[in-house]
């Protein structure tokens, strides 16, 4: 571990992690930095569920906004920005939050990532040509192949790790054990969890809500901009789902429960990822309740363990 420890609010998709640092802000001068890989891509707004200008005005946040859809932002990229704005905020007299579900974002920050290997830049070019001819699925199904111990993840990460394999000889686990940096911060991790039958209500009504709101209209307008459907940002879900129907793959009636039937499955993950893979200490709590209610605990918590 490396530098001050620093609050990491982590949880599945819709379990509530925005209203709980939100409230945190009552009491805590502090500023979020979002660890969210979809958040980082501008005007997808809807369908990464970023929070509201509103809530961007009440709080200052850090990681929404930082490239075009089209462009790679890589979690090493993150782990780098991220780092910065914690001594940024440091500066002001603040207090830095970490909010998110990427568990790769979480880790790189908190754990370090690998030295990369030097790679021909030809070579690059020509596997992720290749890697464009593929579909999300046969892309994840070679990472796998490449590497056993691949968790799943979306179309980049699935790059990252056949770009990686095909490249070096050797799986991107392998780099990330024998050549890892050092995390930029202790971590002090909140776990935010709820009842599945709860976390499922969520995210259909998130879903409902997207699609109402004009989640359809957001992606027809960056599509319009000439990107590839396979665009880095446009295989987020949500983003997926609307890019089918407006591609004539499925009907607008299906949009909201296909987003869903994705999140629930995502939302899975998130909770395995988080429930294993962390390190140090973590406070799991219920965020059934309100968020200042759970914005208390998690209060109550941090000053017990700034005075061990």
């Amino acid at each position: 571990m490396a530098g001050a420890r620093v609050p990491v609010i982590v949880g599945p998709t819709a379990v509530g992690k925005t209203a709980v640092a939100l409230a945190l802000a009552a009491s805590w001068p502090l500023e979020i930095i979002s660890a969210d890989s979809r958040q980082i891509y501008r005007r997808l707004d809807i369908g990464t569920a970023k929070p509201t200008p509103k809530q961007c005005a009440a709080v200052v946040h850090h990681g929404l906004n930082q490239v075009d859809p089209g462009q790679r932002y890589s979690a090493g990229r993150f782990a780098a920005d991220a780092a910065r704005w914690i001594k940024e905020i440091r500066a002001r007299g603040r207090m830095p939050v970490v909010v998110g579900g990427t568990g790769l974002y979480i880790r790189a920050l908190a754990d370090g990532l690998f030295l990369e290997p030097p790679l021909d830049a030809a070579r690059r070019r020509a596997v992720a040509t290749w890697a464009a001819t593929l579909d999300s699925r046969e892309l994840v199904r070679f990472a796998s192949r490449f590497d056993p111990t691949f968790s799943g993840g979306g179309r980049q990460r699935a790059s990252r790790g056949v770009e990686i394999a095909l490249l070096t000889g050797r799986p991107l686990s392998f780099w990330q054990r024998a050549a890892k940096t050092r995390g930029a911060i202790d971590p002090w991790y909140v776990v935010l969890t709820v009842p599945r039958q709860v976390l499922h209500q969520r995210i259909e009504r998130r879903a409902q809500e997207m699609v109402e709101r004009g989640l359809i209209q957001e992606v027809a307008a960056v599509l319009a901009e000439g990107l590839s459907p396979k665009a880095p940002g446009l295989d987020a879900i949500g983003i997926r789902e609307a890019v089918e129907y407006l591609h004539g793959n499925r009907s607008r009636e299906s949009v909201a429960e296909a987003v869903a039937t994705s999140t629930r499955q995502y939302a899975k993950r998130q909770e395995t990822w988080f429930r294993h893979q962390l390190a140090g200490e973590v406070l799991v709590l219920d965020a059934t309740p309100s968020p200042a209610v759970v914005a208390d605990q998690i209060i109550h918590a941090w000053t017990r363990a700034e005075q061990r």
